[in-house]
């Protein structure tokens, strides 16, 4: 597929199908987050895939409650990764203190950006899921307590009537600026 339209493609999806994930599909998204660039090639991530019904409904149940609603699709996700953040190698842990920016942060956005475009590419779909327990999350994957979530995805095939939406963006000419940042 032509990488443009991949990137039109490719959306949050907050429907699934009951159709299950095959294997080497979901190998394939995974392979596509462990081959993406870091910050002094530290790869300061793993990921975490939920294949396990009963788990992926309670880790599904960890990103909404009663107050907070808006991720009660979850369920219906068939897999769910969580990434989680590893310690980056020394020289990237100094760079960022240095910069005051938190380089495994971008990494880890990498990496699901690699995901997601993959997971497109192969007819699925895929919501990034910053709004979650992490606490719940962590002790139900049995993560440990010191290690940081960065998101977790959701990931399965769209319903067969789910609509492509269009993407609306703002004007590439408000959003893009060359030499200088024009207010």
């Amino acid at each position: 597929m032509e990488f443009s339209k991949l990137i039109t493609l490719r959306q949050s999806v907050r429907r699934y199908s009951d159709k299950p994930v095959e294997s080497a599909k979901l190998t394939a998204c995974l392979e596509a987050a462990r081959m993406a660039p870091s910050a002094s090639n530290s790869q300061p991530w793993s990921f975490v895939a939920v294949t396990e019904p009963g788990l992926a409904k309670k880790v599904a149940e960890a990103t909404y409650d009663s107050i907070i609603s808006f991720n009660k699709f979850v369920p219906e996700a068939p897999v769910i990764v969580a990434l989680v953040i590893e310690k980056p190698k020394f020289i990237t842990t100094a760079g960022s203190l240095i910069k005051d920016r938190d380089f495994s942060m971008c990494d880890n956005g990498i990496a699901a950006a690699h995901f997601c475009l993959q997971a497109a590419e192969l007819g699925l779909g895929t919501c990034m899921l910053g709004w979650f327990n992490e606490r719940k999350v962590k002790h139900l994957l049995d993560i440990p307590r010191k290690k940081r979530l960065s998101m977790l995805i959701s990931l399965g095939y769209p319903p067969e009537e789910y609509k492509q939406r269009e993407k609306i963006r703002k004007p590439f000419d408000e959003k893009v600026h060359y030499n200088q940042y024009k207010r």
